[in-house]
């Protein structure tokens, strides 16, 4: 079963958000590009893009009323993503984008909850040796 790995937040501005979760302890990095993420001493990943990069990666997204969070979830493998993602959408729930091989080097899918929160699953893929 996969693993919560992650959790994204949608900014309008980085520094402010950078700024306000040094201010709760998190160790962040300087922002110096569209994504962002720093690791809590549990392991889980806190991950910031911004709308610029979010709208880039998903040209039909809007801006969400409240909350800009989402979930991700970690499959032990490309396979597992494939899997996970058959089973939900095969129990009658939604998917929002099939699996796919992300540019950024991980199998990428998108499902959506009950309540229309989208959760992403996601594995490294394997690197191509020369």
């Amino acid at each position: 079963m996969p693993g919560l790995a992650a959790i994204g937040i949608v900014t309008s501005d980085m520094k402010e958000s950078v700024r306000f979760y040094r201010l709760l302890g998190i160790d962040m990095p300087d922002p110096a590009a569209d994504h962002l993420d720093a690791t809590l001493p549990s392991g889980i990943r806190l991950m910031w893009d911004t709308v610029e990069l979010t709208k880039e990666l998903d040209p039909d997204w809007v801006e969400p009323k409240g909350h800009r969070m989402g979930l991700a979830f970690e499959c032990s493998s490309p396979g597992e993503v494939d899997a996970t993602h058959a089973r939900v959408v095969r129990a009658g729930f939604r998917s929002k984008k099939d699996p796919w091989d992300a540019f950024w080097g991980q199998r990428y899918a998108q499902i959506v909850d009950p309540d229309d929160n989208v959760v992403d699953l996601f594995a490294q893929l394997p690197t191509a040796t020369a």
